[in-house]
Parts: structure tokens; C-alpha cells; sequence
């Protein structure tokens, strides 16, 4: 995460082979194609009166006029309500072009850079997001068009996922990648944001986009996997072994991950022996429903060093990254040793949805923690850091986790949280429920000289609660921290709900405009695992325990 705020934009308006070149362009006008298969009336003309389209599906937006701008792209009249949801899945036909010929872009720059360029890494972290994109509009569109009881639901999660890779891949470059893409990258921005506002348009208004748990796990989680997160791994049948002395089928994690199936529609475990193991690991997008298991938080180990003062960007600097949907990760360490002085270096970035972390430990400095996107639940982890050391933009639950201060270098400050909500209509947030936010050993006996923070607003709609947590006295009595000036004062949400402990005492709180001493409980619901995850969903096929309320 940057350690500075660089507004995304000044104002809300705001050599290839021919082989390649025919690639991608055949590549792109097939996905075009699939698309007008899943909805084959939209290319016939839609006879539309009565309300103005514009001006009914851009009601809600950060800037209305860009998107009723969009929206006469795809519709010259009025619509009437009726209508709207089929308005929305033709822009994100055409938002699918675009994301293509940025794609094509991004990619070319990045192959003619060829290393030679500090660029060359976030372009292909650019690479790899637009790429996820992609397949998140297009499974908005199918939710849509399916219209379950949770279509509403999980395409506001993954659009607002899209918003999240386009201003991650923005935020990443610098100079010579903005000029050569920034106008490509804001315009893909305003495009998602146009369509989060279409989305709450089309929604029921009774429905809060951000909803809550109430003590229980997420709905989304399985019985079979519920009974995977109440297990060790002496009692689980995995399906890899990974074993440093030769004992199981592959000797690094990486090798096992590769030898998993692609997009496996049952549950797939590698457990990991006991030991230290050394490697950067990826779970692509590919690999879903990826459970790694190992012997425990202070047995099983994956260690790494990447960090921004090396050459990685932030977003690559994690010892373990995780993409593919429906991924668990139990009884494991993940750590990033690269130290304070490496400033930003992540020990696990997790952009996968419907995820769980279940008795993890997540070590780190900088930036530990980038719950990056989509739906995430954390139980029983223990996670420490000192900077921002819990930061992304992801609808994310901690229940019963260990969040715990380290001392960071001289002159710094210990942020626990860093949201990064960036659109009001995204369904996203950062909740600790029923939590122990503590000092570490080495911090305790200094910790007059390093002041801490529950958070600070890393974007302008930051959004975090804490509730039902235990606060140490190591936090500041003012609570919660600016991130520059009076920057998203007035638009973040910052929230606590009947806490306890010597640092929960609330009368020398922030006096902001955004700042809620939350005496509610139908608000402080909002930010439970049933209502913010929509945990009662996914949760409870698992097996991890969770309270699914208040």
C-alpha cells in the first residue's frame, strides 16, 4: 500500500508480432461473441418509455453525469424500471470491450518494456487484474440474468471486486505507466463505478448492500467443508501430501498447488507437512475450491521476503496469494520476514471470494494483511504488523482473531486497519467482531512511544467497525488516525459497538463527521457475518465456526 495519499483522479469526472496482434483480437471478439449467447434479446432493440434510463439507473452515483453518459451508449430513451436490469447486462456487454482492449494495451506495453523498466512489474500486475475482470463481469452478467436469491448480492460483490483491480493497477504505476494508460485506466474506472450504481438502482431498496453476521459462520460455507474447519489434519483425507523430506507426493507447496485441478467443482486438500518452507506461492483463479491445510499456525510455516525497497510491488510481495473462489487456508503460519525498514511487504493478499482463514497466524511488518476483494472470513487467526498491517478493500469479518501491534521503527505509527472502499455503492468494509486488538512483548514496554490506531482512511469511503472486541490501552484515546488532512473525514464510516477493555472508552474519540459511537444493535448488525458477507449463505457448508450475528 502506498505509504502516502495519491488521489485517484483530481476530480470525480474524472513492438508486437502480428501473431500476437491477431491473438488477441480474435481472443477478445470471441469473449464479445459469448457474451451476446448469454443474453441473445439484448441485440434486438428494446422499446423504451416512461422513466428516463439515465437519470433512474444513475441516481445513486459518484459522478451521475459520467454514467448517464454510459448509459446512452446502450439506450438512445427512456426505460421503465421493468427494463433496467436488461440495460445494465448490455453496458456490461460493452464494459467487456473495453476491458478487452485494455487487456491488449496493458499487455503490449508490458512485452516491449521486457524488465527494462521499474514499470514492468505493476504493468503486470495490471496484466493479471484487468484478466480477473473480465471474468467478474461476466459472471455479474450470468448472476443477472439467472436472477436468483442472491444475484443482487453477488454481483454487487464482484463488480465492486472490478473497481477494486482497476484502481489497484492505477495506484501501482507511476509516471510513464499513467501516461501511457491512465486515460484507459480512469475510463474503465468510471465504467465500474457507473455499473455499481446501476446495480443498487436495479436492487431492492429495502436490501443493504453491506450486510452482517450474527455469530454464526457464512451461509456460503458447506457442511463438508464445516466439517473440514472443525478438523486437524491427522483426521482429514487430503488429496496431496506436501512434505519437505520426500514423505509426500511434492516437496514445495507451489508444486502441489500446480498439480491440482483446474476449476474443481468439490473441495481439493493439500496438507502440509510440518516444517519451514521457503517460497512465494500463487493460487490463481483457476484453482477454486483450494483448501491448504497444515499442522498448525506454529508448525506448518511459509516464509518469504519480497518487499517494495527490493523491486516487488506491493501487490506481488505476498508470501502467499490466493485468487481462485472458495478457498480455505487452516492451521498454518504465513510470514513475510523481510523486516520494518522494507516498508510495504506482504505476508498474504487474498482477492478470492467466498474465502476462510481458519487458526492461521499471518506475521508481517508493513501491510501484513491485504484482504484486497470479495467476501472473506477470518476465525481464530492470529495477525500482526504495525503500518496498516490489515488494509484492501474486501467485505471481510475477523471473529475471534488475535490483532496484535509490533514495534515498528522510529517515528512511526501503528495502524491496525487502512480500508480502502473507494465508491458508495460498493458492498465492501473491514469487521471485527468479538476480537482481542493487543500490544505485542516488544511493544508493550514502549508503547508511550509509538502511538497506535484502530485504523486510518486509506480511500475516501473507508469503512471499519469494530464491535464486541477486547482494545488494549496501547490505543491512542482518540482512537482512530487521519489519513492526510482532513481527507475522507466526511465519507468514511468508522464505527464502535460495545467493546471492552482499558482502550474502548469512547468520550475522547475522534469528534469526525464520519465517526459513530454505534448504541443500535439493528446498525451494528450491518457488520455481521449474515449481513456483511452474507455469511449464512456460504459459511455454513465449511464447517469453520462462526457467529453469524451480534
Amino acid at each position: 500500500m502506498a505509504s502516502t495519499h495519491q488521489p485517484l483522479l483530481n476530480t470525480p469526472n474524472k513492438t508486437t508480432s502480428a501473431c500476437k496482434i491477431l491473438f488477441f483480437t480474435v481472443s477478445g471478439f470471441a469473449l464479445l461473441i459469448s457474451a451476446a449467447f448469454l443474453l441473445p434479446n439484448l441485440t434486438k432493440n428494446i422499446n423504451l418509455k416512461g422513466q428516463s434510463t439515465p437519470s433512474f439507473l444513475c441516481r445513486t452515483a459518484f459522478n451521475p453525469r459520467a454514467c448517464q453518459g454510459f448509459v446512452s451508449e446502450v439506450v438512445s430513451d427512456g426505460v421503465a424500471p421493468r427494463d433496467a436490469t436488461i440495460v445494465l447486462q448490455k453496458f456490461l456487454i460493452n464494459q467487456v470491450h473495453h476491458l478487452n482492449g485494455a487487456l491488449f494495451n496493458t499487455r503490449k506495453l508490458k512485452n516491449q518494456l521486457n524488465g527494462q523498466n521499474n514499470e514492468h512489474g505493476a504493468l503486470a500486475d495490471c496484466v493479471e487484474l484487468i484478466d480477473l475482470s473480465i471474468d467478474l463481469v461476466f459472471d455479474s452478467i450470468k448472476a443477472l440474468r439467472n436472477e436468483t436469491s442472491t444475484s443482487h448480492a453477488d454481483a454487487q460483490a464482484w463488480l465492486s471486486a472490478v473497481l477494486d483491480n482497476h484502481v489497484t493497477c492505477f495506484d501501482g504505476l507511476n509516471s510513464f505507466g499513467r501516461n501511457s494508460l491512465g486515460a484507459v485506466l480512469e475510463d474503465l474506472i468510471s465504467r465500474a463505478r457507473a455499473s455499481l450504481a446501476m446495480l443498487a438502482a436495479v436492487s431492492e431498496p429495502e436490501k443493504e448492500m453491506v450486510q452482517s453476521l450474527r455469530g454464526k459462520l457464512p451461509s456460503w460455507i458447506t457442511a463438508v467443508d464445516r466439517k473440514l474447519l472443525q478438523s486437524r489434519a491427522n483426521a482429514i483425507d487430503a488429496d496431496l501430501v506436501v512434505a519437505k523430506d520426500g514423505s509426500g507426493n511434492y516437496k514445495t507447496v507451489a508444486e502441489a498447488i500446480a498439480a491440482a485441478p483446474d476449476k474443481s467443482k468439490k473441495r481439493y486438500v493439500i496438507y502440509v507437512k510440518k516444517g519451514t518452507y521457503k517460497e512465494n506461492v500463487e493460487v490463481g483463479k483457476n484453482k477454486k475450491n483450494l483448501m491448504i491445510i497444515g499442522d498448525g499456525m506454529d508448525s506448518t510455516i511459509i516464509t518469504g521476503d519480497l518487499n517494495v525497497v527490493d523491486g516487488s510491488t506491493t501487490f506481488k510481495s505476498a508470501t502467499l496469494a490466493a485468487v481462485g473462489e472458495g478457498f480455505m487456508l487452516q492451521d498454518i503460519r504465513i510470514q513475510n520476514t523481510a523486516g520494518p525498514e522494507k516498508h510495504q511487504a506482504v505476508a498474504l493478499r487474498v482477492g478470492a471470494d467466498k474465502s476462510v482463514i481458519n487458526r492461521c497466524r499471518i506475521d508481517a511488518y508493513q501491510d501484513t494483511l491485504y484482504a484486497h476483494s470479495l467476501r472473506q472470513f477470518y476465525r481464530d487467526s492470529y495477525i500482526t504488523g504495525t503500518v496498516d498491517f490489515i488494509f484492501g478493500n474486501a467485505a471481510v469479518v475477523f471473529q475471534k482473531c488475535k490483532l496484535v501491534a509490533r514495534k515498528p521503527m522510529k517515528s512511526q505509527k501503528n495502524m491496525v486497519t487502512a480500508q480502502g472502499r473507494t465508491d458508495p455503492n460498493q458492498n465492501t468494509g473491514t469487521s471485527i467482531q468479538d476480537c482481542e486488538i493487543r500490544a505485542s512483548e516488544d511493544l508493550e514496554p514502549v508503547k508511550s512511544s509509538f502511538p497506535t490506531y484502530l485504523g486510518r482512511p486509506w480511500k475516501e469511503y473507508s469503512r471499519t467497525v469494530v464491535m464486541q472486541s477486547y482494545i488494549g490501552d496501547h490505543i491512542d484515546p482518540v482512537g482512530w488516525s487521519e489519513w492526510s488532512g482532513d481527507f475522507a473525514l466526511k465519507t468514511l464510516y468508522y464505527g464502535e459497538y460495545m467493546n471492552k477493555g482499558p482502550g474502548a472508552g469512547t468520550s475522547k474519540r475522534v469528534k469526525w463527521a464520519g465517526y459513530h459511537v454505534i448504541t443500535n444493535a439493528a446498525e451494528a448488525a450491518k457488520f455481521t457475518v449474515k449481513e456483511l458477507i452474507q455469511g449464512v449463505e456460504w459459511l455454513g457448508s465449511t464447517g469453520v465456526a462462526y457467529t453469524e450475528g451480534l
